[in-house]
């Protein structure tokens, strides 16, 4: 199974000269505790940087309040930006995750473009449901052989 075939495809993204306020408002109402930060590059969106709702508490709410409608996504985005293509393994993106301790991964194409976006509750859902499968092969294989053993 690779990233690309579990990630979401519909991804919040933002400009990185958006005024963070702006951008705090995005994840509001989008529900996302994230913003992919995107420049545009012969008309394709190519990130650069990420900015999350912890940015931006312990950045701007909790370092420099008196100036959080002067600044923008560049001045608070985390501009090392660890990404993984489409057809990385979901067990390398998840040790990637764990070396930069990040629990979200842009998912980028064999151009470099957004492809997607990938988190730790997307990876949780996904083995979850792998753990659920054996359950029942389980459960399956126990009940065929109390009935034809019985």
């Amino acid at each position: 199974m690779t990233v690309g075939e579990i990630c979401h495809r519909n991804v919040v993204v933002a400009p990185k000269g958006e005024m963070i306020v702006d951008a705090a408002r995005r994840m509001r109402t989008s529900h996302v505790g994230a913003l992919v930060v995107i420049e545009n590059r012969n008309g394709r969106h190519v990130p650069i940087g990420i900015v999350t709702d912890r940015d931006i508490v312990v950045s701007v709410v909790a370092g420099d309040p008196e100036h959080i409608n002067c600044l923008l996504v560049n001045d608070v985005m985390s501009d090392d930006l660890v990404a993984a293509r489409e057809h990385e393994s979901i067990e390398a993106a998840l040790k990637k995750m764990e070396e930069h301790g990040v629990r979200r991964l842009p998912i980028v194409d064999a151009d470099g473009a957004l492809a997607g976006i990938l988190t730790l509750d997307d990876i949780l859902q996904y083995l979850t449901a792998q753990q659920s499968e054996l359950v029942a092969l389980v459960a399956r294989e126990q009940r065929l052989e109390r009935q034809y053993r019985i």
